[in-house]
């Protein structure tokens, strides 16, 4: 291939700028959309990818089984960090935990600013084991130091303007820190995120948490990271660590009822889980001590690539056949050049040259059109995504290019290399063969069956998301607003009086207290009642003030529940029930469990007597993707989340807002609609929906683009045909019902290919929510119509102009 023969593709392709554009135009659009989804694939699959010999880096995760629906962690005890540094095999271990739990959040005062920091108390061994930079300062110093802090370069420069923040001071929950050391911000995409760290000994920490965090002689949990020598055995690992577990005695004062439950089973299950694989770790839970943060969907990843690169093959096989059309009435132009004596490989190369200019062309303008669509689709997908003017990127947009002008040139060569001289200077220059006919039309047969198969997915993925954010939580929350306070109202004066001035302002209605909201699971527990010489059961615990139900307008559905006006604030014994607890503790109706005692063991090993006084309705406390649990309610106010009931929620949120810094001037609030905590639920499937909807209307605007080149070169090639059709009496419409009929007989077949698949993906997809949205067979449908109706969109123009031929015009050519 020589420089000449670009240039007389260059030239080619300026004689004909509308071809040109539109050729550019759909290849530019289909590699844009594919960089964009590919971008996000390295992104999510380049997770924690950052951390020195990540491979051999695990995290220690485990698993309480005496709740039988428990989640895994991805904490453990904190004992087992040094049970692992010690345990052969292990080159390195350590430990750390968020400097306040996530239920709380950490807020620190710069001058007069508050600001909002994601911190995390670290233990030794933690900077090498992530492989952190230090930028300035020394940072075993910040972290061995009571008064020392290290802070991240984005950390710096949002609190104090610059990234020479070293010496600088902040307030932290009332206690003075210093910045000693400046590093590095960690890649966005690690399951491991932070923006300050403090050492063990540091002021924030309470002696207690100190003492645990070093020790765990009492099992608590944290975050624990294990790095193994090279080509060690991984199974004597998590061997010892499972053994020690089960040796320590906080693992021994389960009451004899669990332990039979357990049936043999380990309390805690513990293994060793690839940092590499956490982010698409959904089998996490979280809790008030640490939430999972982000974490993607393998299956969802993956297709969202696959989608990607099938919207780069349509663009692909429309331009292909674009360029077969266009070959077409050039090929008295190839005879010409056969016949003066063009090889074959002259005429390849001259068809290459043309095909690889337009596909960098659109390589080109398709990444920058990637770039510029950048920042819109990194909020789409939440996720702080590099820059497409990378390296990388730039490496990959020329690669696709180079692949896809290899790849296109192929079809219109061989249709080049099968003309016939003889016969296209004789005056047939516009034939085509039939096989030749048939490959386009099987290529806009596949184009077609695509865009309706992904139509098909979407509507049922939009469908079943819609149906999900209007579940009904088991209340109304259109009046309610949750405000997050940074103290539990049992133990604090503030927040009691921060309740009281709420309460006494106008416009609000009531106030209650919760460990957490509805629908979120930020803090929660489980613990086991026990029926008195009968049947136990877990299930989650939620404590609320005696107004609660009252407040979110919820009536019993047997006995009563609790009210204000009959129970008293903290008091032990009354008990509600929802349906299912009633059930798993033996009760043969709701109504039965009415009155009877349970048996129910506190966090200080006292067993304390509760008597059921109602059955609750179930409330939505988790999403339609999990399956109802058991759950039984106490009275008591030892919780931080108020809900606000109130005839304006913006009115309200304002009182909320003006009584704050009167009350807790060192804290941010936190207040939210008790609407969007139901829906934050529902985050990563309103975005897929989102972006799937757009990839959908870019397959089938392709498929249509591709049905209106088959529709213009079919007219073209039978226009003599319709002549004789209508000599012969033939009316319009009957031209343009054989025209229906053959693009009808395109997309039944495209339906035949499509959605069988269509309903297969439906179903895979839906096979993970425990409550699903009446799809039915409409979605099918529906991609059927909606895609029958853009190919007749497509095609009506040159149907019309079919039925408006006059007999003269055609029989001229």
């Amino acid at each position: 291939m020589k420089l000449r023969d670009f240039r007389f593709g260059w030239r080619m392709l300026a004689g004909e700028p509308v071809y040109s554009l539109v050729v550019l135009g759909g290849l530019s659009i289909g590699l844009a959309a594919a960089l964009l989804l590919f971008s996000y694939v390295r992104y999510s699959w380049g997770y924690n990818a950052q951390v020195p010999d990540v491979d051999r880096v695990y995290v220690i995760k485990q698993r309480y089984n005496v709740d039988s629906l428990s989640p895994w962690f991805d904490q453990a005890p904190l004992f087992l960090r040094e049970v692992a540094a010690a345990t052969p095999g292990v080159e390195a271990a350590t430990a750390y935990l968020p400097a306040r739990p996530d239920a709380m959040g950490l807020t620190v005062r710069v001058g007069a600013q508050l600001s909002r920091l994601n911190g995390l108390t670290v233990l030794p061994g933690f900077a090498t084991m992530l492989g952190l930079r230090t930028v300035r300062g020394d940072l075993e110093e910040a972290l061995a130091k009571p008064e020392g802090i290290a802070v991240t370069e984005a950390a710096a420069r949002r609190l104090f303007g610059t990234v020479d923040a070293q010496g600088a001071t902040m307030q932290v929950e009332g206690k003075l820190l210093q910045v000693m050391a400046i590093v590095e911000t960690p890649a966005s995409n690690t399951t491991v995120p932070f923006e300050m760290l403090t050492g063990v000994n540091s002021l924030i920490v309470d002696e207690e948490v100190r003492k645990q965090i070093v020790t765990g002689e009492q099992g608590w949990w944290g975050k624990l990271l294990v790095r193994t020598r090279p080509d060690a055995p991984l199974q004597p690992v998590a061997d010892a660590l499972q053994a020690a577990v089960d040796r320590h005695p906080s693992q021994h004062t389960h009451p004899p009822e669990v332990m039979q439950r357990l049936a043999g089973r380990k309390v805690l299950d513990v293994v060793l889980s690839p940092l590499r694989e956490a982010y698409f770790d959904q089998q996490v839970g979280g809790n008030y001590i640490s939430q999972p943060g982000p974490r993607g969907n393998r299956a969802v990843v993956a297709g969202l690539g696959a989608v990607g690169l099938l919207i780069l093959v349509l663009a692909a096989i429309n331009y292909a056949n674009l360029a077969a059309v266009r070959l077409l009435r050039r090929q008295r132009e190839i005879a010409m050049r056969k016949v003066l004596g063009a090889s074959v490989r002259q005429i390849v190369l001259q068809l290459l040259a043309e095909s690889m200019l337009v596909a960098m062309f659109a390589a080109v303008s398709g990444l920058l059109l990637a770039w510029a669509a950048s920042p819109v689709f990194a909020r789409l997908m939440d996720r702080e995504l590099e820059s497409m003017l990378t390296p990388w990127n730039l490496g990959l947009a020329l690669a696709l290019g180079l692949l896809l002008g290899a790849a296109t040139a192929i079809y219109p060569a061989w249709l080049a290399l099968r003309v016939r001289p003889a016969q296209a200077l004789a005056g047939k220059a516009d034939a085509e063969m039939a096989h030749s006919a048939s490959l386009r039309r099987s290529l806009t047969v596949f184009q077609t069956a695509a865009a309706m198969g992904l139509a098909g997915v979407t509507m049922a993925v939009v469908w079943q998301t819609a149906f999900a954010l209007k579940a009904s939580p088991g209340f109304d929350p259109s009046r309610l607003l949750i405000v997050d306070l940074p103290e539990a109202v049992r133990y604090s004066k503030t927040a009691q009086g921060f309740m009281a001035a709420l309460r006494a302002q106008p416009g609000i209605e009531g106030v209650a207290i919760s460990e957490d909201a509805v629908g979120r699971q930020k803090t929660s527990w489980v613990r086991d009642l026990k029926r008195p010489g009968g049947a136990s059961a877990v299930m989650d615990m939620k404590s609320v003030s005696a107004n609660f139900f009252t407040l979110y307008g919820v009536a019993p559905l047997a006995g009563r529940l609790f009210d204000a006006s009959l129970d008293k604030e903290d008091d032990a014994v009354p008990l509600i029930l929802n349906a299912m607890a009633a059930r798993e503790l033996g009760f043969s109706s709701p109504a039965e469990a009415l009155g009877q005692t349970l048996l129910f063991t506190g966090f200080d090993n006292k067993v304390v007597h509760k008597r059921v006084i109602g059955i609750a309705p179930d409330l939505r406390f988790r999403s339609l993707r999990d399956a109802p649990r058991a759950t039984a309610y106490e009275l008591w106010t030892a919780g931080a989340t108020l809900t606000v009931r109130a005839a304006s929620l913006p009115d309200a949120e304002r009182t909320v807002r003006g009584l704050w810094p009167g009350y807790f001037p060192n804290a941010m609030p936190s207040i939210q609609p008790a609407a969007a905590i139901q829906q934050a639920n529902y985050d990563e499937e309103a975005r897929v929906s989102r972006l799937l909807a757009a990839a959908s209307c870019v397959a089938l605007g392709i498929a249509a683009f591709g049905s209106y080149v088959m529709a213009a070169r079919s007219v073209q090639r039978r226009a003599k045909e319709f002549v004789l059709r209508k000599l012969h009496g033939a009316r319009r419409r009957d031209i343009g019902l054989l025209l229906a009929r053959d693009f009808g007989a395109l997309v039944l077949m495209a339906a035949v290919l499509a959605l069988p698949l269509a309903a297969l993906g439906i179903e895979r997809y839906l096979a993970g929510y425990v409550e699903r949205a009446p799809v039915g067979w409409w979605t099918i449908a529906g991609a059927l119509a909606a895609t029958a109706l853009v190919v007749c969109m497509a095609v009506v123009r040159h149907a019309i102009l079919a039925m408006q031929a006059k007999p003269a015009d055609a029989l001229r050519l």
